[in-house]
């Protein structure tokens, strides 16, 4: 007892003579955060579990945060599940919306984003160390997932920002960093080099013509859907060899497993599906909640 009373004694001085409580989250239902010049939608479940898991979700080329947060349905699965949803809106005006800053890739509007567009990935470090700071979420189980040009700027985020993200789920976006210029029916290597392995799970439908899963498409598209998912599997370091099964009526996945890290690379397809938000919310969140950062 002396010896713990001691010890107690030591941490207290250490600390000034105050003990500092973690921040408890003030923000309920859905609520609007202020990151530097921009406010974000943020979703929390009803009663959460403080620090929760953070779920961004970004929206496709042209739209807005409010408007995925609407059509991909994840508020209801953050109520069931208690994850939090933060739908920010992208840096570059296009249209009625936004799109993202993938340096080097042209955007829908046909143009690379010059030095002085937003830098979007310091954006969204910005917005996980916000609602952490706020003790809203637990940094170590962070996020992110997205939607067409939001799929790909979720992709990007597996390249250079591996150290902020657990696992992405890129929806009718999966890349694993720019087309090669010698051949833009492969990843060039020397654009996405992640510090650490990155879990993948990506969803698809083999009826979407604008990011088609065979590769063609816009100069930012080019290669197939499964280069991506080889070349993840490969920086991942996965030693099985792919596996592809049914899961559903017109779903089917291909899968990389034995990775470092325990880092599986997985696409789910949708036969039929379009571009659109062709994702079983549930297996999607069963998928990212096994992994911590």
């Amino acid at each position: 007892m002396a010896k713990l009373l001691r010890m107690l004694a030591f941490l207290l001085a250490l600390s000034g003579g105050a003990v500092h409580a973690a921040p408890r989250c003030t923000l309920s239902g859905e609520s609007q955060v202020t990151v530097g010049d921009r406010s974000v939608l943020v979703h929390l479940p009803p009663s959460p579990t403080t620090p929760a898991p953070l779920v961004i979700l970004l929206h496709g080329s042209g739209s807005t945060g409010p408007a995925i947060l609407r059509d991909s349905n994840l508020a209801a699965a953050s109520d069931q599940h208690g994850f939090v949803v933060a739908a920010p809106d992208a840096g570059i005006p296009h249209d009625k919306g936004f799109v993202w800053n993938i340096p080097g890739v042209p955007t829908v509007a046909g143009t690379i984003p010059g030095p002085d567009a937003p830098d979007d990935v310091a954006f969204l470090g910005a917005l996980i160390d916000r609602l952490a700071k706020a003790g809203c979420v637990d940094p170590a189980r962070v996020y992110a997932t997205g939607l067409s040009g939001g799929g790909r700027m979720t992709s990007w985020l597996g390249c250079v920002a591996a150290d902020r993200f657990a696992a992405i789920a890129p929806v009718v976006g999966l890349r694993a960093g720019n087309p090669l210029a010698s051949d833009p029916t492969r990843p060039d290597p020397a654009t996405c080099r992640p510090s650490r392995p990155v879990p993948v799970i990506a969803f698809a439908g083999d009826a979407d013509t604008t990011n088609p899963i065979e590769g063609g498409g816009a100069k930012y598209w080019s290669y197939t859907m499964h280069a991506a998912e080889r070349r993840w599997a490969s920086l991942n370091r996965c030693t099985a060899d792919p596996t592809t099964r049914w899961v559903a009526a017109r779903v089917y996945e291909e899968r990389y497993t034995r990775c470092r890290g325990g880092a599986d690379v997985v696409g789910r397809i949708t036969v039929g599906g379009g571009h659109s938000w062709v994702v079983d919310n549930d297996a999607l969140w069963a998928f990212l909640s096994q992994h911590r950062r």
